[in-house]
């Protein structure tokens, strides 16, 4: 039933539907839900230790043999700028006096370190199906033993010029990431963000400028989007904030609210948490500060290490969700008392549901605009 099975055929998956890896909302979890439903389950690693890699896809292996995407960033790591801290940490004085905090105490940060050989060595032990990358791909050398060891080789483009790169540069299938999409942009080529496209006008343009297969990523809630990117040449899909409404998402009550509460005008592209642009929640601190701060440089995770914007206190980071989509989902889809889907029933909606399930209603959806489009 699907217009195009290259990425069924090429990764040998069911359903034409990739989990979005999440780094620091989704593991082991939901990746094994996905997977045993047909989709492709990913594992987010770019915040996780080498040891727990292995260790979640050890979880992953004794739960399904299907096919698995473990992911990785692929950014250069910033090099440390004191002089540079200290005038952010100043900026922010106020708000320590506001909520009592110590300037000169220290804050854990979050790593988000690159793909190495360190990783490297963990996929060429456990071969998984598939190994995607964010923001490009790692060097020619580590990226041949990628290949070496059978893995078929995702990335991110958000532009034509990217999706060229990327196949020239051995990548099996590209993900063109529309600007609707949550999360870092996986921007590599280009740092100007004002010249980001949307995913429905970015896909046909990578499908007619590459030979492989084409996933659509931004923006993209239900069969309506699954059908929408098929008729423009996408031969999947990948998509995440669906799933973290799921008993299997690692994110907190504060992030599970604030999703069901938003309205589609709250999201906005902001550099001020990583330092790298991405797609979250309008929060106090993009408010008073501006979303996208040119001085803000390559922060990578400072301002966490600032600890002004904790749970409790400024409001905690809301990054890689987009919230059109939620809103589209509580709007229109509503889970009955069997886990099954029925738009006019009360109450729920995916936050009642297991990631499997949120597999095959988009399955179902899908092929049911599939048909109704056919047949006009």
């Amino acid at each position: 039933m699907w217009p195009s099975r290259k990425l069924l055929d090429l990764i040998g998956i069911e359903v034409p539907i990739i989990q979005a890896p999440m780094a620091g909302s989704t593991g082991a979890a939901i990746a094994i839900a996905a997977c045993k439903a047909g989709a492709l389950g990913s594992l987010p690693c770019a915040m996780i230790s080498p040891d727990k890699v292995r260790a979640e896809i050890g979880v992953i292996r004794q739960q399904t043999d299907k096919p698995l995407n473990v992911n990785f960033f692929t950014h250069t790591p910033p090099d440390p700028d004191p002089a540079r801290d200290a005038d952010w940490k100043a900026s922010l004085a106020p708000y320590y006096v506001e909520l009592g905090l110590d300037k000169s105490a220290s804050v854990s940060a979050v790593s988000r370190a690159p793909f190495d050989e360190t990783l490297c060595e963990i996929i060429e032990d456990v071969k998984p199906k598939v190994v995607s990358f964010h923001f490009g791909l790692p060097n020619s050398a580590l990226l041949d033993r990628v290949k070496a060891a059978g893995c078929v080789v995702l990335s991110s483009a958000t532009t034509v010029a990217e999706a060229r790169w990327l196949e020239s540069n051995g990548c099996d299938a590209i993900i063109a990431q529309g600007s609707e999409a949550g999360g870092h942009r996986g921007m590599f080529l280009s740092e100007d963000i004002a010249t980001q496209v949307g995913t429905m006008a970015l896909v046909p343009q990578v499908v007619d400028a590459v030979s492989v297969p084409v996933i659509a990523a931004g923006g993209i809630a239900d069969g309506r989007g699954i059908a929408a990117a098929f008729a423009l040449g996408a031969s999947g899909v990948q998509m995440g904030t669906a799933y973290l409404f799921t008993p299997e998402s690692l994110v907190s009550d504060l992030h599970r609210r604030a999703l069901s509460e938003a309205k589609d005008d709250q999201t906005a592209l902001t550099n001020l948490f990583s330092g790298r642009p991405s797609r979250g929640l309008m929060n106090r601190l993009m408010r008073e500060v501006g979303s996208h701060v040119r001085s803000c440089g390559g922060l990578s995770d400072r301002w966490r290490r600032l600890g002004a914007f904790k749970d409790g206190g400024g409001g905690e980071r809301l990054d890689g969700f987009h919230l059109a989509m939620v809103r589209a989902i509580r709007r229109a889809w509503r889970c009955n008392g069997r886990g099954g889907f029925n738009p006019a029933s009360d109450g729920g909606c995916f936050a009642l549901l297991e990631g499997a399930v949120v597999v095959n209603y988009l399955h179902t959806h899908n092929r049911d605009w599939i048909v109704q489009s056919s047949a006009q």
